[in-house]
Formats: C-alpha cells, structure tokens, sequence
C-alpha cells in the first residue's frame, strides 16, 4: 500500500510541475506579443511638425465650430424665432398671422387675408397695385389694377351691393343699372347721354335749376300712359332753333293765364279803306285766330270783323 501511495504522489507531481510549466510559456508568449505590438504601433506613430499641424487643424475647426455656432444664434436671436413664430409672424391654426408692417418684395399668393378685429388693413405700392384672379387653367380672369392717375378694372360683370344685399350699380357689356333711390349728377357739364335713357323721374335739387339740352340734335320724351312736367317754385321754359311738336289725344293747360308772345298780328281791311287812317291807332283787345293748317295769328277785335286779315300771307 505504501508503494502504491508513493506512486501515486510522484505523478501528480509530475503534473503540477508540467502544467506550471505550460502557464509560464503562455505567459511568455503573451509577453512577446504586447512586445511586438508596442513596436508597431511606435513605427506609425506621428511625430514632429506632423503632430504640430494635425493639433493645429483640430484646433482651427474647433474655433470655426464655435463661431458658427455663435453666428447662429445671433441670427435665431435677431429673428427672433421662437417655437410660435419669427418676429412679427406668428404661426396660428389655420395661417400665419403678422404684426405691423410686412414688405412683399416680389410676389404674394395666398387664398384669405384680413387683419385683426378692429384693426384697420391698409395696401401700399410705391408704383402701382394689381390683383388677378386666375382660372383654372391659370389665365387672367379679373383684374384690378391701381395706378398713376387711373383706377382700372378688367371683368365680364360689376356689381356694387349695400349691407343687406341689395344691388345699387351693375354693369356689364349689355346693361348699366343704377337702382339707388337717387341719382345726384354734380358739375356745370352735366351729365351727356349719348343714345337715350329711360327713369321714372327726373328733377334737381331744391334751390338748383333742371335744364334738358341737346346742342345739335332733337329731344324727345316719350311716355306710355302720362308725361308730367312741374316747377313747383319757379317756371319752365322750353326753347328751339326750329319747331316744338307736342304730340297727344288732347293737351290741357291748367294755368290761371295763357301768355303767348311775339305772334303774328294783322290788320283788319277796313284799316286801309279810310281816306286818312289813324296809324296811331292800339287795338287793346285781339282775336286768336286759326289757319287751316294749324297756324294761329292774332286779328283786332273791330266791329264785326271776324279774323279779317290784310296780309294773304299769314297761313303759309
């Protein structure tokens, strides 16, 4: 037993002493590694001016970074932009929304402005102001255009309405309507109609006279059923070159007297019968008398002569 025991220890000292053996060579073959390695490494590194430039590039973007970063927020402080807006302009739902004055400097596209409540929006151009409306095929369809001395306005139709709808001027190629309660015409021309009009009512303003004129050519005015002609504070006075021709049924005169001057007036025959005729002679009193062509003239009333006239004349 004692043998065997022996035995026994020997080999396992023989094994403790070979692993021992084994763990110091890989020791040492990992000693020769780190070596090797550490000799590598020393033949790439940088040295010299080398290593002087790289630190000064390092160095020189570190500097740009940090004036670029400082750029930056001069300019985000300036703009003053915020998570709401820049500046003056705010992004709100549905839009951006601007405080004070914005400059356009070339174009503006957008469907909807207007400015806050009760506050004025005002439009300014140091030459002219234009505004389009497109189709859809992106040509021209409205225009309003504001320049020097002219205010201009390109559209098939124009209408002009009061706050609850209702229409007071309409224009198109056809038709100019004017359906206000008054028309007021101001200036020494007048208002010049180059074809006819039709109103229910003409008149002027109390105090101001109401003249109708046509310089070369004829006026007419025509009526359906009445055709009414008052001056209810002074007179009316009706001149032409030629012939007023006064076409109806019947024609009234309502007055409290008829004055019809610079007629034509006769003599009677029996005025150039006397041997001495008194030429002196006033008739006071005169006949209104009638040609058969509608020609009226005046005839003394003498004796019983009737519209006796001495000049053959007088109804042609």
């Amino acid at each position: 037993m004692m043998g065997k025991r022996a035995v026994t220890v020997e080999q396992n000292n023989n094994q403790t002493y070979t692993s021992s053996n084994q763990n110091n060579q890989q020791i040492q073959e990992n000693q020769r590694g780190m070596v090797g390695s550490n000799g590598g490494n020393n033949k790439n590194a940088i040295y010299g001016w080398r290593k002087q430039c790289l630190y000064f590039i390092i160095f020189l973007l570190m500097v740009l970074i940090s004036i670029n970063l400082a750029l930056t927020l001069w300019v985000l402080k300036v703009l003053e932009v915020s998570k709401d807006g820049m500046g003056q302009m705010r992004i709100v739902e549905g839009g951006i929304q601007l405080e004070g004055q914005a400059i356009i400097l070339d174009e503006l596209k957008t469907s909807h402005i207007k400015s806050r409540h009760g506050q004025p929006l005002t439009f300014e151009s140091s030459r002219n102001l234009t505004f389009n409306t497109r189709d859809s095929d992106g040509e021209v369809e409205n225009q309003l255009f504001l320049g020097h001395d002219k205010f201009e306005i390109h559209a098939k139709k124009f209408k002009v309405t009061d706050p609850y709808g209702r229409t007071l001027f309409y224009v198109d190629r056809d038709l100019v309507e004017i359906a206000a309660d008054k028309l007021r015409i101001e200036g020494d021309g007048g208002l010049i109609f180059e074809n006819s009009i039709q109103t229910p009512i003409v008149k002027a303003e109390p105090g101001q006279d109401l003249k109708l004129e046509s310089p070369t050519r004829s006026i007419e005015m025509q009526a359906s059923q009445e055709l009414f002609i008052q001056s209810r504070a002074g007179s009316i006075e009706a001149s032409s070159l030629e012939d007023i021709t006064l076409r109806a049924k019947n024609i009234r005169f309502d007055a409290e007297g008829i004055i019809v001057s610079n007629m034509k007036t006769t003599r009677p025959p029996s005025y150039y019968e006397k041997s001495k005729p008194d030429r002196s002679t006033d008739y006071k009193f005169y006949q209104v008398c009638i040609c058969e062509n509608g020609r009226l003239f005046l005839a003394p009333s003498h004796g019983n002569t009737s519209c006796a006239a001495d000049d053959a004349n007088v109804c042609r």
